[in-house]
């Protein structure tokens, strides 16, 4: 946790806020928004208040607040207009905003109580289509520009998790509605990238079907043992990073070898899919490009 980060270099604010670093340079110098620490070489540098208030004010500027008019308020009073215009139609920006800032300060009390605020309003599908999927696109490009370390990317991704399981719990006690077939969901072997796969669970049992979620590493082998116990199976499967791109053909001859009949079915979702050649793939074989497309399928 040493690595930790609690100051931040103007590029790093750029790529937390959207705002471009040429622009923050110009609202410094005109407006002295924000007051940057200096290093001995006179490198910028700013703390957890300074990425805060660029949050807000962003807010405020995407709202049509003029940032000349912006910077003449009150210190407080920043704060105070965004929980004032916070809206159906500004909550997405603000939630994602306050849930990078739980996830920079290692704040639980922030995401609870922001995730509080949403599910007041809205349904769990809307905040984890609307906000989470949105936020997990954004850390994954903030951890590849090493503007957040992978403690930060834990820290939210376990809370997310949490809610997820909450959720999904609600639904698995429910009788099922629809006896048709049974989803199998399992990740590759040493594939550890388990939310986008977590999701699609809570999705199907809310769509009224039997899940069967194994996780992650599971071998193909363990796989063909459940046709053992069910008539008509749909294995799901989740392919961020695994199997690599040379790998992945024979994965996919593996599965369909072990896996496919005229019982089963086999869906891929990912990263990896835009490297299958779909033209080739057998006719009870079924790749997506997103999650709604898969939800939309089922």
């Amino acid at each position: 946790m040493n690595n930790v980060k609690n100051v931040f270099s103007i590029k790093d604010l750029e790529n937390l806020s959207g705002i471009k670093a040429h622009t923050i340079r110009i609202w410094e110098k005109r407006y002295d928004i924000l007051q940057p620490m200096r290093t001995d070489t006179n490198i910028r540098l700013y703390d957890l208040a300074s990425l805060q208030k660029l949050l807000n004010i962003t807010l405020l500027h995407d709202y049509g607040y003029k940032i000349s008019k912006i910077a003449t308020y009150p210190q407080d009073k920043i704060p105070s207009l965004v929980r004032e215009i916070i809206s159906s139609k500004t909550a997405k920006s603000h939630a994602i905003s306050e849930f990078k800032m739980a996830m920079m300060n290692f704040d639980q009390e922030l995401f609870f109580n922001t995730y509080n605020w949403l599910i007041a309003e809205k349904s769990f599908k809307e905040i984890f289509h609307q906000v989470f999927i949105p936020l997990m696109n954004e850390l994954g490009l903030l951890w590849q520009s090493d503007t957040i370390t992978p403690a930060h990317e834990h820290f939210i991704s376990y809370l997310i998790k949490q809610k997820l399981l909450i959720n999904t719990e609600k639904l698995q006690i429910l009788k099922q509605t629809k006896l048709d077939k049974v989803f199998v969901l399992s990740l590759p072997m040493n594939e550890i990238h388990e939310l986008g796969l977590m999701y699609l669970n809570y999705e199907i049992l809310l769509h009224g079907y039997k899940t069967i979620y194994l996780g992650e590493s599971m071998p193909i082998e363990n796989l063909k043992d459940l046709k053992n116990y069910f008539d008509s199976i749909v294995f799901v499967s989740y392919l961020t990073v695994q199997p690599e791109r040379d790998m992945l053909d024979g994965y996919l001859q593996k599965m369909s070898e072990e896996l496919l009949d005229e019982t089963t079915e086999l869906w891929y979702i990912g990263r990896m899919v835009e490297f299958i050649k779909k033209e080739e793939l057998p006719e009870r074989i079924t790749t997506f490009n997103s999650i709604t497309e898969l939800v939309d399928w089922i």
